[in-house]
């Protein structure tokens, strides 16, 4: 039975299809040209991402990519800008506010507080939002109407934002972009193949009482995310960490029963994702790995996932589908409708 929060997993592949063909020509490609043209012309001096949920997780892996250039960037959660950290919007800065709905009440809030001489950027998925409105270029996601907990709007933020720093580090121009139909495709792929390795992976996970998700780099947003999802629509207790953190402490939670999710692509911090799923399993954990690794794992308690996407940077857009399908079935074994929002809303209007 297909649910709505299942609908909505099949349709990422046609949503980042629609997202990235508005970019590559018309209305999208004069939006890129606009955003280069402040950023040749102003010359900020840091960029500051911002948004609440899954609109605050995603830039994280723009500030890797950003960071990686030498451009000063930081994410800043929207309700602890508003409430703390207002005085580092100064001229010079670039604001990108991210909000699916627009309407997010943190972010509104931002808007009316921004002093003049910071540049604000919207990335939103509605065109007629209060975002979309205040901002000086607003960003479009093109993710269509969405109701449940975020999949298509995280994922296709997800492209924006690369499409974003691609302007901001002057590797933007029009025409194809191969790496990023290559990324969709590893998405259409990963639902395609589900059923190879969702059943097992299910059995091999359990219904653990916590989950706890790890991950380095670009592949923190998609290690946030998934922890929301497994908290939001599976109603389980679940956290994200970085991998370093988790070995200074956290790591005393290792034993029989404890269930960690690794995301370790191959790049910068891919062998000690590795090392730290050895070391979980050495005191009695399991872990699933989320890798594009080909390596072969012979440790019984390491399940690997593979990721058909070698750009360590693009990794957290397809990664984040074995996580939906897992919290899906999660969700429907324990007796719940799945992304279903029965104490909250989808759009949070109050803080």
């Amino acid at each position: 039975m297909i649910n709505k929060f299942l609908k909505e997993i099949f349709e990422q592949p046609k949503v980042l299809e629609n997202t990235l063909d508005f970019y590559l020509q018309g209305e999208g490609q004069i939006i890129l040209e606009k955003i280069s043209a402040i950023w040749e012309r102003e010359c900020p001096g840091e960029v500051i991402f911002t948004g609440m949920g899954s609109s605050y997780f995603a830039p994280h892996t723009a500030n890797c990519v950003l960071s990686n250039y030498g451009i000063v960037s930081k994410t800043i959660n929207a309700g602890e800008l508003l409430h703390y950290h207002l005085p580092l919007l100064r001229p010079g800065a670039l604001l990108a506010c991210i909000s699916q709905s627009g309407e997010s009440y943190e972010v509104v809030k931002i808007l009316e507080k921004i002093p003049s001489g910071v540049t604000c950027i919207g990335v939103t998925n509605e065109e007629n939002s209060t975002l979309a409105g205040k901002a000086a270029i607003a960003l479009l996601s093109r993710a269509g109407k969405e109701e449940m907990t975020s999949t298509k709007t995280y994922v296709s933020t997800l492209l924006v934002l690369s499409l974003f720093t691609k302007v901001l580090t002057r590797r933007w121009q029009p025409g194809p972009i191969p790496e990023l139909k290559m990324t969709i495709e590893a998405v259409k792929e990963l639902i395609n193949n589900r059923e190879e390795w969702l059943s097992p992976v299910m059995d091999f996970l359990g219904h653990p009482p916590f989950v706890q998700l790890i991950g380095r780099g670009p592949s923190y947003s998609s290690v946030l995310q998934g922890a929301l999802m497994i908290m939001e629509a599976a109603r389980n207790p679940a956290a994200g960490i970085y991998g370093g953190e988790f070995r200074h402490g956290p790591m005393e939670m290792s034993k029989k029963g404890f269930r960690a999710i690794i995301l370790a692509p191959l790049g910068i911090t891919y062998e000690q994702g590795i090392k730290l799923a050895e070391d979980i399993t050495r005191f009695g954990g399991r872990v699933v790995l989320i890798t594009n690794s080909l390596a072969s794992f012979s440790n019984p308690d390491i399940y690997p996932i593979r990721i058909p996407c070698q750009d360590e940077y693009l990794f957290p857009i397809p990664s984040i589908i074995p996580l939906q399908f897992i919290v899906n079935r999660w969700a429907v074994d324990e007796g719940n409708e799945p992304g279903n929002f029965t104490m909250g809303a989808k759009v949070t209007t109050t803080e």
